[in-house]
């Protein structure tokens, strides 16, 4: 009952935290533009609290699932003095943009606090090179600083990953600074190959096999294998509740058929897949940690940040070019599960940060009735030197609202069906 009533707390504190700060966003920038806010909500349904400032009704509403900001002249034009709908273009863009910029600005700055109090972050300097490897056969050594690849600079561990990730196990040309001097090598990376299945484990505490989610196209969707499948055997050798050992068995014999052994609604179930052989590429060396120094902790969650915020990107290129399905999605439901089994403080934040900006990212994009949305019709709006026609506007967004609801009510069933 404890563990429940915690899980409730941590979920509603990040659902109402991150709708404040996105909603007063709205309304810091609305006052500043000088446009009159009716009222300032978080939550929706029946009103538990309430205060009526100088302009402003502020109200505290029973669910704590979103919040508004009720401005004159935003839902029906007006054209009464300090109303929405008479403010400027420039200014309504800044206004309509502000909740998502603030949830952007926060995450990142959570997040870069975060990684600045983690430390124990890999370096560009060599620490040990690995015999017989492509660094050791050119002539890398130990205490090198890797400041290129292929021209590109390196500053971190991330970089040289993204590198080696990027040469298709061509050679690198890389540039190490020894002892003030800078010198050039040819390097032939080392290649590890994998089988690829297509198949991601729930990402939770627990030491699970559970299937959470199966990339579109690949052999995992094309050849049987579901979400919620939970692993039992691969090529009837168990490994129930062991992620590790069920990495290891899938790539035990590169390129062969694997047999599945899956728990599904109760029924086992055998899937045979061909797995597709992919590659993984090393340099073979291993980096030195940098000293937990304020600096160096800074300087490294500087580049860690703008990863994070890069990946959120990336992620939803994904969903737009068909790389990532909606059953891979996640609603509120899949949220607040992922809320409840948060451990420890630092876990809870990273989750906080990681909603923070994907809901910021998401609600700029340029889909009706999101912010991003309403952007749009300002932007046209600006280049039509006209309004568009108030019907029209409310059409438009009422399609895109249904959409949106029939979007949420697959993601929220897909949800449920993790969970049971």
């Amino acid at each position: 009952m404890i563990s429940f009533v915690i899980a409730l707390i941590k979920i509603v504190f990040i659902l109402g935290f991150l709708v404040f700060i996105h909603e007063g966003g709205h309304f810091l920038v609305a006052k500043l533009c000088k446009i009159r806010v009716n009222e300032f909500a978080i939550g929706f349904g029946p009103t538990i609290w309430k205060n009526q400032g100088k302009e402003t009704k502020y109200a505290l509403r029973l669910i704590p699932l979103g919040g508004f900001v009720d401005m004159l002249g935003e839902e029906e034009r007006s054209e009464e003095e300090g109303s929405f709908s008479k403010a400027s273009i420039p200014k309504r863009i800044a206004v309509v943009a502000a909740g998502g910029l603030v949830n952007i600005i926060f995450a990142l700055i959570v997040y870069f606090v975060l990684i600045s109090c983690t430390g124990n972050n890999p370096s560009n300097i060599v620490d040990s090179v690995i015999n017989d490897s492509g660094a050791a056969v050119s002539g890398i050594q130990s205490g090198d600083k890797i400041v290129k690849i292929n021209g590109k600079n390196i500053y971190y561990k991330t970089n040289l990953d993204n590198a080696l990730e990027k040469c298709d196990g061509s050679e690198l040309e890389v540039v190490v600074e020894r002892n003030g001097e800078k010198i050039t090598y040819k390097v032939n990376p080392l290649e590890e190959k994998y089988n690829y299945t297509g198949i991601a484990i729930s990402g939770n505490s627990e030491n699970t096999t559970e299937i959470a989610a199966i990339y579109p196209k690949s052999p995992a969707s094309m050849q049987g294998l579901e979400v919620n499948d939970i692993i039992t055997h691969i090529n009837g050798t168990e490994v129930t509740n062991e992620p590790q050992k069920l990495v290891e068995e899938i790539n035990k014999n590169i390129g062969e058929k694997i047999i599945f052994t899956v728990k599904r609604a109760n029924e086992e179930k055998k899937v045979e897949i061909t797995p597709e052989v992919n590659s993984n590429y090393y340099m073979g060396v291993y980096l030195k940690l940098v000293e937990n120094t304020f600096f160096n902790n800074v300087y490294y969650a500087f580049f860690e940040t703008g990863e994070f915020a890069f990946s959120i990107v990336d992620n939803l290129k994904m969903l737009f070019t068909g790389n990532v399905s909606i059953d891979q999605m996640m609603g509120p439901v899949g949220i607040g599960d992922v809320v409840a089994k948060t451990s420890g403080i630092a876990d809870f934040v990273y989750i906080l940060a990681l909603i923070s900006i994907s809901l910021g990212f998401t609600n700029l994009l340029p889909f009706p009735p999101l912010d991003g949305g309403k952007i749009l019709i300002l932007l046209i709006e600006w280049l039509r030197r006209k309004p568009i026609k108030e019907k029209t506007e409310i059409t438009i967004q009422m399609l895109g609202f249904m959409v949106l609801i029939g979007l949420a009510i697959i993601v929220t069933y897909n949800d449920i069906l993790r969970l049971v």
